[in-house]
């Protein structure tokens, strides 16, 4: 008690809270500059016939990436110039706590951002999906979990997650049926440069047309059927259920190992009875990651809306070199009409 009597004491106190309160302001500054780098990539991708037809936008898309690396940059010579003797663990500690912050929360929301263009179907049904595993999981081990899972969560049974996993893959199938049958949920945001503005209505692809499958013959002597009608999604809804069960919840567990290291509860308070958001983001981040990877792995392919985008980004000099050159490539595969061969 004698110590915080001490003007010495007083001194380092109010020294320490003040290298925390300068670290602080370096916080919103790192997480402005991370959100401005993901949000200008989307607009670039996304959006770029748009704002190119603003002049005094063209600056910021074409030189998108390295105002952000310059911003950036600012940022990390501010930290190096706050560096204060005797203090290099604290804020080198907070230097890092804030980047590794960035990266799980802001990098993989930029990512839901990614699956949203993409489709409704693709934010809907892998939130969906792991609502679902969450809610199963907790009733197959409710009522019949007897064996412990893993010491992190020791309310986590085996019962639970494999009654979760079956319980979850067929749900999922369902749901994706469901949705597969409306054009809001499947079409992918595109902006239309003839019509100014942003479509709702596509012709859905492949993914989303009811297709005929064989089964296999041991299936068939089983069920009698030789074939079924199914959406393709159906199938990757399978792929997808199947990480939300069996994957999935080590983010929960990732994030109660976190909890217990640090002896806290929850993350916070925000939700009564479920702590804070990242309580219940722990596993959809995670999610969102892998259906990211999945679509740029299984599902994306080359998209015509974005080639013309690009196209029209270029100066005409360049759209009529490209025009000239797919014009004779087409020429060549015997793909024009003799009216255009003349012309």
């Amino acid at each position: 008690a004698e110590c915080l009597k001490r003007p010495f004491f007083k001194v380092q106190v109010w020294h320490i809270t003040w290298l925390i309160y300068r670290h602080y302001f370096t916080i919103p500054y790192f997480l402005i500059c991370v959100n401005y780098f993901f949000y200008g990539e989307t607009v670039a991708d996304y959006f770029g016939a748009l704002v190119q037809r603003e002049e005094p936008l063209q600056f910021l898309v074409r030189y998108h990436r390295f105002i952000s690396f310059a911003l950036y940059l600012a940022g990390f010579c501010m930290f190096v110039l706050s560096l204060v003797k005797k203090h290099y663990r604290l804020q080198f500690y907070m230097f890092a706590w804030t980047h590794v912050t960035l990266l799980i929360v802001v990098t993989q929301s930029h990512l839901v951002i990614q699956n949203l263009f993409e489709g409704m179907i693709w934010f809907i049904v892998p939130i969906s999906i792991v609502i679902c595993n969450d809610i199963m999981a907790y009733l197959f081990g409710f009522f019949f979990g007897r064996t412990p899972l893993i010491k992190l969560s020791p309310k986590k049974t085996w019962e639970g997650f494999i009654g979760g996993f079956f319980s979850t893959v067929f749900l999922s199938f369902l749901f994706a049926y469901l949705l597969s049958q409306y054009q809001y949920f499947v079409c992918p945001v595109e902006y239309n440069s003839e019509t100014n503005r942003f479509a709702v209505e596509c012709e859905p692809s492949d993914l989303f047309v009811i297709q005929e499958y064989t089964l296999p013959v041991m299936v068939q002597n089983i069920l009698r059927w030789k074939t079924v009608n199914l959406y393709p999604f159906q199938i990757h809804s399978i792929a997808l259920s199947s990480f939300a069960s069996l994957i999935g919840p080590f983010g929960g567990f990732f994030a109660s190992g976190f909890k217990r290291a640090f002896k806290i509860k929850d993350f916070a308070d925000t939700i009564p009875g479920h702590g804070g958001i990242m309580d219940r983001f722990d596993c959809q981040y995670l999610m969102a990651t892998f259906v990211h990877v999945y679509i740029a792995s299984f599902i994306r392919g080359p998209n015509p809306s974005k080639v013309l985008q690009q196209l029209l980004v270029l100066q005409p000099e360049q759209q009529l070199n490209i025009f000239n050159t797919l014009r004779n490539h087409l020429r060549e595969k015997g793909m024009l009409p003799p009216a255009v061969l003349e012309q």
